[in-house]
C-alpha cells in the first residue's frame, strides 16, 4: 500500500486523518496534513482507509 496526499494544499487542516491513524500522518507548521510513512503495514490498512474515508477534501490517495 502507498498512501499519499494530493493536492496537499487543499488539506482543510482538520487533522482527521490524524486522529485516524498518527502512525501515518502529521500536521506541518502551516496546519497541512501530510503523509509520514508512504508504505505503512498492511496492518494500517483500515485506520489509512477510515482517514481517507474522513477526509473532508478527499485528498487522501491510497494506491495498492
Amino acid at each position: 500500500m502507498k498512501v499519499r496526499i494530493e493536492p496537499r494544499d487543499e488539506c482543510l487542516g482538520d487533522a482527521i486523518c490524524c486522529d485516524e491513524c498518527p502512525e501515518v500522518f502529521a500536521m506541518d507548521d502551516d496546519d497541512l496534513a501530510y503523509v509520514t510513512n508512504e508504505s505503512p503495514d498492511e496492518s494500517l490498512r483500515e485506520a489509512v482507509q477510515n482517514a481517507a474515508d474522513e477526509c473532508p477534501a478527499e485528498i487522501i490517495i491510497i494506491e495498492d
